[in-house]
């Protein structure tokens, strides 16, 4: 394969300005959260990301985009009060997503279609921040234990508290799924901006002023409480400190952080101060304090994120104190925002800021477990390429940008003089929506551009005499009925005469493009589209604490056709795949009648049912495997992309063409399981049915960021899957079985022992991957070795019973917490497609003889370009002739982690089926796409002598 690394994309990273998981930290949370946990990361050009913790594999669910002059300051999460089901149950309440960005509103989300769904405002300044009130919780009565049940009337659901720049804080009411004006509170002093807003309790806010002062409310009545003066700045600077956030323990204390770069402990009674300690050297922006409240930790202007624990005083004394622990520089900018996470296993806090890097931070294993950054580029590739005509096309914001990129030298020694890509085109879309999907067709004469309001198309043409190839854009008129309500994903066909298209609700519609007739022409779209139906699934069913995000699980995240245009699959959230299969109409429909156009009859009760039987001049999209339908996924689809078809030797191997050839589905789950499907029986595939997850190599499923993408290299008859990921690229051979678990140990013993091995390893084949994941962390990165901590206290003690030493006994303080049987697990009740117990031996029997195992490890190669043939291993030969001939056997996969910030790999050249292209070697060309954080221009930042 050779490689073109890329950097003249100029995609840049926005700002993170908020942060808010879903659930609150709980310390008496069994296990490593809930089904339902999402962290919401909100940026400055409006976009929202929803990432799933995953227990730790940490998955870019999907991006909810912005606008033009649009930014998420603020964001906060609430959960619908419980409602009564059938026969007794208590049916989930509804997680809800609300944000704030300069200006009087507050947004509500709809997390299903992707867009805003309810807008709050009124008379009063702009929004500088939010809080939602503590979820409601049942107490006991200190004598009887009694349970006390809701007073008559009380809200159980949880109102939106958000402060304003002239000084008052808005109280809104989240009550009967709306959002609407409960009370107004405003101090009668002078009106100084509300800059942090925090709940000490369900009735108590507390809200940080600009005029250096804290000021408390009772929201139920609006009346103030108490003000707390935090006196005048320091020397030299402002006489006012900025109180840039306040958070409260769970005794009640009020945490404090100023444009002092102090933090400072108050009182939960009487308000007095307690205790301040200077953390940091410029401001104080944000704090974020742990579920059991011995934990503080704080970001300021000067990089720094610090943390503070609470030290028992001397004996004698009741008051305990609050001392630094440790600093750390994670960031390279501002630390502006936090979020906290934690259950009885998990314990996290989430750090982000102006440098666009989320940092995934052990709170309760601070200093003793490494952090870990999350991708600051979107997981969803914003990068297709056209190989035939060797353009590649990224979008971000409202812009499309096209590059054209030379071919490289003919060998790696020769020069590469003058610049090997040149910026072609470019389309600025109108409106205020951000682009949510485009995709350049494989032929490059179409273009496909989707926001969530609109959808659409351009013909792409060469300019005539122009020597530099610039290329003219032309729009292309498409269907009222099928362009205003936007989509969240398009689609084009390799032969380019259908369009999928994914609407935000996840409603799968396909369109036809009619080719032009002449050169001079452009294509069009034919007025009639049809809705493709969707298998129907069983609900998951949450548990009544653990809400429900309603029908976003079905937010479709893949959608690929396959090379010859007549199979489209799409994958969800939920794990779940569509297949549709294009075949011909007869009888009556094949004269090419269409029951409508999409507009005409949309008022008709059956509209629907027409839309999904519309044929296009004698074809019609229909439901592939309606009998057996491709089972469900233990998690969800990452990426699905069908194998090309095999190069002809193969074929007359196979005793012609086979039709299930085209058919065979590879699927990555976001669990990194590779499972390769026919997409029209919905049956594995042999070579899945050999190669279940537990063979895949370990180092692959240890891997921490998700795969983002795939290429497929067919060159001399081989068969070989890349897969990358933000900082990864890997290589399976598919023409090889990954070796097995035994073949990997190197058993040598009989098959009898060989058997007793293989039955134990059945029982604790389905705890594999979770013991893997949970060893060593809490979260973020994995422990840090003894040997690499900074300070440190032995990891044993001798225990000695009596005086007899000879009876001692060396203990373990570091000791993992026992596990009880599914109580840890309880969160993530999974509907299995297949039983892991079974899995090995079925593959054991498919398969027969073993293979070698594999020990090569990665190789690197140059800077600039390279070509990675030789690094791939020798030419693939049959097994048997291998061992025949004593050779080394071809590698069965490859890696390398030497790239950093990938936004995409593109390939550049179109192979036919004899493995050549006119002008080529033959071999697969990318263009690999980084966009380093060095590259980007961040604003400036505080700096400080130290620097």
């Amino acid at each position: 394969m050779d490689i073109h690394r890329c950097r003249f994309v100029s995609y840049n990273p926005q700002a993170i300005n908020a942060l808010a998981f879903s659930h609150p930290p709980s310390a008496d949370q069994a296990g490593r959260g809930v089904s339902t946990l999402r962290l919401a990361i909100g940026r400055a050009n409006g976009d929202i990301e929803i990432w799933n913790p995953m227990r730790g594999a940490w998955f870019q669910e999907t991006v909810m985009r912005g606008g033009k002059d649009r930014s998420i300051e603020g964001l906060a999460w609430t959960l619908d009060p419980m409602e009564d089901g059938p026969n007794g149950s208590k049916v989930p309440g509804k997680l809800r997503l609300f944000s704030i960005g300069y200006s009087t509103a507050v947004t509500e989300w709809d997390l299903e279609n992707g867009r805003p769904l309810r807008h709050s405002s009124g008379n009063y300044g702009e929004i500088w921040c939010l809080a939602a009130q503590p979820r409601w919780q049942a107490t006991k009565r200190g004598k009887d234990g009694k349970t006390l049940l809701p007073a008559e009337g009380e809200f159980m659901g949880q109102h939106l508290a958000a402060g304003c720049a002239d000084g008052s804080i808005v109280i809104l009411s989240t009550a009967d799924d709306e959002l609407k004006f409960l009370r107004l509170m405003r101090p009668s002093t002078k009106k100084a901006r509300v800059l942090s807003v925090a709940f000490q309790n369900r009735h108590t806010l507390v809200a940080g002023y600009a005029d250096s002062s804290i000021r408390l409310f009772d929201i139920r009545n609006g009346q103030q409480l108490r003000t707390i003066s935090l006196g005048k700045g320091p020397t030299g600077g402002p006489k006012e400190l900025l109180v840039w956030s306040v958070k409260c323990l769970p005794d009640g204390t009020i945490v404090s952080g100023d444009s002092a770069g102090e933090i400072r402990f108050w009182d939960a009674k009487n308000y007095s101060l307690v205790q301040r300690i200077q953390g940091h050297l410029a401001d104080t922006l944000d704090v974020a304090v742990s579920a059991n409240g011995d934990t503080v930790i704080s970001g300021g202007a000067d990089q720094r994120t610090v943390v503070y624990r609470k030290k028992e005083g001397e004996k004698g004394d009741k008051k305990s104190r609050w001392a630094e622990v440790m600093h750390r520089r994670y960031h390279t900018h501002d630390v502006k925002t936090f979020a906290v996470y934690e259950t009885k296993e998990i314990s996290i806090a989430v750090s982000g800021g102006p440098d666009a890097t989320p940092i995934v931070l052990p709170l309760r294993e601070f200093g003793k477990e490494h952090h870990r950054k999350l991708s600051s580029l979107p997981q969803i590739p914003q990068l297709t390429s056209a190989p035939s005509s060797r353009l590649v096309m990224s979008f971000w914001d409202r812009e499309v940008s096209l590059w054209r990129v030379s071919r490289g030298p003919a060998s790696l020694h020769e020069n590469i003089d003058g610049q090997r890509h040149r910026l072609v085109g470019k389309v600025l879309i109108q409106g205020e929506e951000n682009i949510s999907s485009a995709m350049l067709s494989p032929d490059g004469k179409t273009l496909a551009v989707a926001t969530i309001a609109e959808v659409k198309l351009f013909a792409i043409r060469r300019r005539k005499g122009d020597e530099k190839g610039a290329l003219r854009i032309q729009k292309i008129e498409v269907p009222k009925a099928l362009s205003d309500d936007g989509a969240r994903l398009v689609t084009i066909s390799p032969d380019g005469r259908w369009v999928s298209i994914v609407r935000p609700n996840s409603e799968v519609y396909m369109a036809r493009i009619q080719p032009a007739s002449a050169p001079t022409e452009k294509s069009q779209v034919a007025p009639q589209f049809a809705k493709l139906k969707r298998t129907t699934r069983h609900v998951r069913h949450e548990k009544a604490t653990h809400g429900t995000l309603g029908e976003y699980e079905k937010t479709i995240r893949s959608v690929v056709f396959s090379d010859d245009s007549k199979i489209l699959a799409c994958g969800d959230l939920s794990g779940c795949i569509d297949t549709w299969v294009l075949g011909t109409e007869t009888g009556s429909g094949a004269n090419g009648a269409v029951k409508r156009n999409g507009a005409a009859e949309s008022d008709d009760d059956s509209s629907d049912d027409e839309d999904q039987d519309v044929a296009f001049e004698g074809e019609r999209w229909t439901i592939a495997a309606t009998e057996s339908p491709i089972p469900r996924m233990k998690s969800g689809i990452t990426l699905l992309s069908f194998r090309p078809k095999s190069a002809p030797t193969q074929k007359l191997l196979a005793n012609g063409t086979n039709q299930s050839e085209e058919s065979r589905l590879m699927v990555l789950t976001s669990e990194h399981q590779l499972i390769e499907f026919d997409a029209r029986d919905g049956k594995l595939s042999d070579w899945s049915r050999r190669n279940p997850k537990a063979y895949l190599p370990a180092e692959f499923r240890g891997v921490k960021d998700r795969a983002m993408g795939c290429m497929w290299d067919l060159f001399e008859g081989r068969e070989r899957l890349w897969l990358y990921g933000a900082s990864w690229l890997w290589m399976f051979d598919l023409l090889q079985d990954f070796p097995s678990p035994e073949e990997v140990e190197g058993a040598t013993e009989d098959p009898k022992s060989q058997l007793v091995k293989a039955s134990k390893r059945k029982r604790e084949a389905q705890d594999d991957d979770e013991e893997e994941r949970r060893k060593h962390n809490t979260g973020a990165g994995d422990r840090i070795q003894q040997s690499q901590m900074d300070i440190h206290f032995g990891t044993k003690v001798r225990k000695i019973v009596g005086s007899d030493e000879s009876q001692g006994e060396w203990v373990a303080l570091d000791k993992e917490r026992p596990r009880v049987p599914g109580e840890d697990d309880e969160a993530y009740e999974y509907d299995e497609a297949f039983a892991a117990s079974n899995e090995t031996t079925l593959a054991r029997l498919r398969r027969g003889d073993g293979a070698a195992v594999e020990t090569s490890t990665p190789q690197k190669g140059s800077r600039k370009r390279q070509s990675l043939t030789a690094a791939n291993g020798a030419a693939d030969t049959p097994k048997k002739q291998v061992e025949t001939n004593g050779a080394q056997p071809p590698r069965r996969w490859w890696h390398t982690y030497k790239y950093r910030d990938i936004l995409g790999i593109a390939p550049l050249n179109n192979l036919s089926d004899d493995g050549s292209d006119e002008g080529s070697s033959g071999l697969l060309e990318v263009a690999v796409v980084e966009r380093p954080m060095w590259d980007v221009e961040l604003p400036g930042r505080y700096v400080k002598d130290y620097e």
